[in-house]
């Protein structure tokens, strides 16, 4: 165990995979391949979970190895409570979409999901690299498959005048993704450099260890702050987030909704956290208030919308501000539960967009004024719909619940105000998912268009089953996760309130 390169293997396998798949003819050979590969990417990223040393804060299962030796960088991996579940959750879902997108995706099948596993290897090398440069390189490199994916396979409706040319609406959302990330991401860069130049090197934990003077803190703190800001997406940087929900194809909408979003609310534990301690004591009630506000801006906007899709949209930004609010709460039970509630919501969110695409390849509407009734014709789809539902609006006993209660009660540590405030954000969020199950399932089923619905297929169901059993492990054995979140937690906090020194360590002039 402690010689097997488990995190590159985990890392590296859907890259592998994907160039592989290119060679490969025939879309039921490609299918079946891309589906392998991702079922044992998954299969191997268990072993992280069987192996793991309970108890312990600290990276388990590392690889480092020297990279660009003439600038310190290295291929630095490692995890650790904070990661985990993260890697897990990026492994679990891309087996889903591809076994969701089976039928779904009628042209350009190779690439689609060739793009599919090069995203799986950014996302996973984001959670786990240690190395800033390294971390960077992953960090970029999930965005192109996803603009590709948004652009080329979204949906082909409207066009949007951008800068005097005439774009589809699918190709302006994923520019859109693009440039707001990548500016985010340029500022990023260059606030690793000048960390470099402090403390002369790019590995992340020795970081850690020295100190910076507060205001240059502050300065690096929204360098980073706002790459992670804007992938988050917190309020008021979340405009280019409905329109590539909308316009993105079911699988990516999953794959956005429920991982890309958490590099942006791991990125703020991992790095700003621990490597600006001061500024984050200095930034972290403002940047609360902030959660609280898109927690309340996003519930309120998901409540009037008329698609579906994008109702779900906007839940995210409700549902992401719970996160940065438990982040930000500065404190072991908040920062917990904000990990655990990024697995959640990743697992409920998923769960929607997926629900709503299966519908949509029936119906080929999202409008709610379209459906009414439907659980008369697809009483499956009915049930496990309203399971995801209550989910996603925190009922006790469902996954959901437990993250939500866990970053209330580290809020209410922090100040009660922002607790009474994200209890509202729950009831808003109660109300639209309820209002959206009522439209679409309840009421009279009196449009012929709805009557020919059918309901679930078995591929569907074995597609959501496992999701929905995880809604009730987590919900009632939520200790199968904190065991192992709360160590790094604890560890985190205690970082952040620890006195540092400042010291000031020079770039070696070998180097």
């Amino acid at each position: 165990m402690n010689q097997f390169p488990l995190l590159s293997v985990i890392t590296l396998l859907p890259l592998v995979g994907g160039l592989i798949l290119l060679a490969l003819p025939g879309a039921r050979l490609q299918k079946w391949w891309a589906l392998g590969v991702s079922l044992a990417t998954f299969v191997i990223s268990c072993l992280l979970f069987v192996w793991w040393k309970a108890g312990e804060a600290g990276m388990q299962f590392v690889e480092r190895l020297p990279w660009v030796p003439q600038f310190n960088i290295q291929y630095y991996l490692g995890v650790d409570g904070l990661s985990l579940f993260l890697v897990l959750l990026t492994t679990f879902l891309t087996v889903l979409v591809i076994l969701f997108s089976w039928e779904g995706v009628e042209q350009q099948l190779k690439p689609f999901l060739a793009l599919l596993l090069l995203l799986e290897t950014g996302m996973i090398g984001v959670f786990v690299a240690l190395d800033l440069v390294l971390f960077y390189a992953f960090w970029e490199l999930s965005l192109i498959p996803m603009y590709f994916l948004i652009g080329g396979w979204g949906d082909a409706h409207g066009t949007y005048n951008f800068l005097g040319r005439t774009l589809s609406w699918r190709v302006y959302a994923a520019l859109k993704f693009f440039l707001y990330t990548f500016a985010g991401s340029a500022l990023m860069l260059v606030a690793i450099l000048v960390l470099y130049i402090r403390g002369g090197t790019f590995d992340l934990l020795a970081l850690q260890q020295i100190g910076l003077a507060p205001n240059l803190q502050f300065w690096l703190f929204l360098a980073f702050g706002l790459a992670f800001a804007i992938k988050v997406p917190l309020f008021p940087f979340h405009t280019w987030l409905p329109d590539a929900h909308v316009e993105a194809p079911t699988a990516g909408s999953v794959i956005l909704a429920s991982v890309l979003l958490k590099m942006g609310t791991y990125g703020f534990v991992r790095f700003c956290l621990p490597l600006f301690p001061d500024a984050s004591r200095q930034l972290g009630p403002w940047i609360a208030a902030l959660a609280i506000v898109g927690i309340l801006y996003g519930a309120l906007v998901a409540l009037v919308q008329k698609d579906v899709k994008s109702l779900v949209a906007y839940s995210s930004v409700a549902h992401l501000g719970f996160v940065m609010l438990g982040i930000f709460a500065l404190n072991a039970q908040g920062v917990a539960g904000a990990t655990l509630q990024m697995v959640n919501h990743g697992l409920s969110t998923g769960a929607l967009f997926l629900m709503v695409g299966m519908l949509y390849n029936r119906r080929h509407t999202r409008l709610l004024a379209d459906f009414g009734g439907l659980w008369k014709q697809i009483p499956i789809y009915g049930f496990l719909f309203l399971i995801v539902a209550l989910s996603s609006a925190g009922l006790p006993g469902l996954n959901g619940f437990v993250g939500e209660f866990n970053i209330l009660l580290g809020a209410f540590q922090m100040n009660r105000a922002y607790a009474v405030f994200g209890t509202l954000g729950i009831i808003l969020a109660a109300w639209y998912l309820l209002v959206a199950v009522r439209q679409m399932l309840h009421g009279p089923l009196n449009k012929a268009e709805n009557m020919a619905v059918r309901d679930l297929n078995v591929r569907e169901i074995v597609t959501l089953a496992p999701i929905i059993l995880l809604f009730f492990v987590i919900g009632l054995f939520p200790n199968l996760f904190f065991d192992k979140i709360n160590p790094s937690a604890q560890a985190v906090v205690d970082a952040l309130n620890r006195p540092q020194p400042i010291v000031s360590m020079a770039v070696d002039s070998e180097r």
